[in-house]
């Protein structure tokens, strides 16, 4: 798209383009890689809302369904509620944005991306972030980027920055970096238990591989940016914060050290209480405002929190930089679910339960850009109000809950089985009980634990762990002192610099999500983070392995076994049948459910928790695909009844062929009408006791078969069969039902 101004970045093939659209936005650029085309403005309110005292961000990104030249799905022909691709692409480009607002900015900012045009070779969400870049930066907004955004692949052994999503199918890492010039912003993604060193290799790549895209960022800056416009900063009355410091600082390491959550809340809350009885009596009514006191004790907190850490050594329950808080593991707590267990590491607790399906149960997914079209791994991720002792909003699940969700997911699938060695759709929720930090590395640790409850043989055991950080800044802003804390409270992480979320196993790293609340994070804090996160997730998996050591050798009784059957890929069709006619015979009758592999390698896939009907559908399949479809003289089927006469009854062996059987074959006793044994569409065993040579004609015994099946019977029970000559038993007056 051709704009009035536009700056190329040759070495990832960007183009940033601004000048044309929007002009009454405060920035708005378009961002192009290859044919993949974004919009991004970002928007500032005039004024601040009357009491507001916190920023209200808001980045929303969405798919244009034309972009890609499609219709949108369901019955309104207009883009709906977003898509979970594009809610976890909104924060994405929320998360590194927001700590570049100046303290004190309250007016409202809105980022907004759309997908113009899309290419199916480069995904959109890199190019997402950094459009939001550039347009704050091109903007009078004020904000101290640019930043730049990266995806890094490594494929056979080689990083590759901004991979494509073909490439991405051969990469064993998924790297999002967003930085600034000198540090790391915030990274996401997932690795197949990639070393800590490597890691570590990956972000210093990643970091050189942006700085190309801030410097035309800048460079469109020089052409097209705004001046940066002066908004009023939020800030407490003098007056006010003086009356509040007086009362609470010397009060406020006594309310929240050495106390539980609840105790340190309320502690908080009647000194605020105090507080504010204290302005209403010096100031008046009326001359003073909620924020006020909220502010001030923002500040207070703030810095005790991380006074104690930087200067004594200690948090605020006790514990050192590099403690964890006691952890407890159960497996295999729910009754009747295919697998369960409950994770709890201080005050955060999760239940997580495993569901096993098939094939077929795997989730359709209908973004334009990514790749993927369905995943048959799925993680959910519950965070209800009670968790944190509070009432509110209980239904949908919100971004947090898809976010959060997300992150479980992606680093739990580098030790998930090949499907062909366990090709089950899995299904994996955490309902968080109590929360108090953490949440998200406590679901992989509950979900590690049901999936090995499950049955579900994981490549190795992961643990999950949140990492957090307290600076003290030098005169020029520098960091002049700090200190990783390992396992951080939900206040550690409030008022705290850093949530530096990282899981694996004992070989590697397998997720990873770093958030910051400063400026950027310098690589020497962040080597120092990986490592201490590596020993605290040992420590972890030794608990949830005192749990259950491995995953159970057997599926719970109630979850779906399979069978896995191989047929000449020449006969998908003929299972299939017309209109799928065949195969849904096969399951109505069986009970079954059969899915075929989607590769036309001829794989079919049975699942039922039922011995005998998962040994009707194989043999149902054999007949059907292994021997030429053809009824043999002296075997035994399960047929349908397909018509009665007055002489015997059709009945269908297998689909398709059919033969007769007399109503003298029947049962073993004199049967006066063919409707008193059977009827249409009843079931029943049959043998197969002649085929007429000229006709073709095929005669079938019920009588016969049951024979069979109890000489068969009493064989397997060890009885001596009846001798030849011995006299059947008396014909019962009424037939046998």
């Amino acid at each position: 798209m051709n704009q009035k101004h536009t700056v190329t970045v040759p070495e990832l093939g960007i183009t940033f383009g601004t000048g044309s659209l929007a002009h009454l936005a405060n920035g708005a650029v378009t961002v192009q890689v290859g044919e993949t085309t974004l919009f991004v403005a970002a928007t500032a309110a005039e004024n601040i809302k009357p009491g507001q005292d916190f920023f209200p961000l808001t980045v929303d990104y969405r798919e244009k369904y034309s972009a890609a030249g499609r219709f949108p799905g369901g019955y309104f022909k207009r883009e709906g509620r977003p898509s979970e691709k594009e809610i976890l692409t909104s924060r994405l480009c929320d998360r590194p944005c927001r700590p570049l607002f100046p303290a004190g900015f309250l007016n409202e900012v809105q980022v907004i991306g759309l997908l113009l045009s899309a290419d199916q070779i480069n995904d959109a969400d890199i190019s997402m972030v950094n459009g939001a870049s550039a347009a704050l930066a091109i903007s009078d907004i004020p904000w101290s980027g640019p930043i730049g955004a990266v995806r890094v692949g490594q494929i056979d052994g080689q990083f590759v920055a901004n991979p494509t999503i073909e490439q991405m199918y051969s990469s064993d890492l998924d790297l999002i970096y967003v930085g600034t010039e000198k540090d790391m912003l915030m990274i996401e993604g997932s690795a197949a238990q990639l070393p800590e060193d490597r890691f570590i290799e990956a972000l210093e790549f990643a970091h050189k591989a942006i700085q190309p895209i801030i410097a035309g960022i800048k460079q469109l800056v020089s052409i097209a940016g705004k001046p940066k416009r002066e908004y009023p900063l939020v800030s407490a009355k003098p007056e006010a914060r003086a009356i509040v410091e007086r009362i609470a600082a010397p009060k406020i390491v006594d309310a929240i050290f050495g106390k539980e959550k609840q105790v340190r809340s309320a502690n908080v809350a009647a000194l605020k209480e105090e507080c504010k009885a204290a302005l209403t009596a010096e100031l008046g009514e009326g001359n003073f405002a909620d924020h006020d006191i909220g502010i001030v004790f923002e500040d207070l907190q703030y810095s005790a929190y991380r006074k104690a850490v930087l200067e004594r050594g200690t948090r605020a329950d006790g514990r050192d930089s590099t403690s964890l808080r006691p952890i407890a593991a159960e497996a295999g707590i729910l009754p009747r679910v295919h697998g369960s267990a409950m994770f709890k590491r201080g005050d955060t607790q999760t239940i997580v339960t495993t569901t096993l399906g098939p094939t077929k149960e795997a989730q359709d997914l209908d973004a334009l850009t990514g790749g993927a079209k369905s995943k048959s791994f799925i993680l959910h991720y519950n965070f209800p109000p009670y968790s944190v002792g509070e009432t509110g909003r209980f239904g949908s699940p919100g971004r947090r809950e898809v976010g959060h969700g997300a992150l479980a997911e992606r680093s739990l699938v580098p030790v998930l089985p090949p499907e062909d060695v366990f090709p089950y759709s899995i299904r994996v929720v955490s309902d968080i009980m109590a929360s108090n930090g953490s949440t998200s590395m406590a679901s992989i640790c509950g979900g590690c634990l049901s999936l090995m409850d499950a049955g579900v043989p994981i490549i190795a055991p992961v643990a999950g762990i949140s990492c957090g950080l307290m600076t003290e800044n030098a005169d020029d802003g520098s960091i002049s002192k700090w200190v990783t804390v390992t396992d951080i409270l939900g206040e550690e992480d409030h008022f705290g610099d850093m949530d530096f979320k990282l899981a694996g196993t004992t070989t590697g790293i397998t997720g990873f999500q770093l958030d910051l609340k400063i400026n950027g994070l310098p690589f020497e804090i962040a080597k120092k983070a990986i490592y201490q996160a590596r020993d605290a997730r040992i420590e972890i998996l030794k608990v949830m392995l005192a749990s259950i050591p491995a995953p159970r050798a057997q599926l719970s009784t109630y979850a779906p076994r399979i069978q896995t059957i191989q047929i000449d890929p020449d006969n998908i069709g003929l299972l299939i049948g017309p209109g799928g006619k065949t195969i849904r015979r096969i399951v109505e009758t069986t009970g079954a459910q059969i899915d075929i592999a989607e590769d036309d390698s001829g794989k079919v896939f049975i699942y039922s928790n039922n011995a005998d009907s998962m040994a009707r559908a194989i043999q149902e399949i054999d007949i059907l695909c292994g021997g030429g479809a053809q009824i043999e003289v002296g075997k035994l089927y399960r047929g349908v009844v397909k018509g009665t006469k007055e002489f015997g009854a059709f009945v269908e062996c297998i689909p398709g062929k059919e033969g007769l059987v007399h109503i003298s074959e029947l049962a073993d006793f004199r049967v006066r009408r063919t409707e008193d044994v059977c009827k249409v569409g009843d079931e029943m065993w049959v043998k197969c006791i002649g085929i007429d040579e000229r006709s073709g004609k095929v005669r079938l015994s019920r009588k016969a078969a049951m024979k069979e099946m109890e000489t068969q019977q009493q064989a397997a029970n060890g009885e001596a069969a009846p001798a030849a000559d011995t006299p059947p038993p008396a014909a019962p007056e009424t037939p046998a039902s």
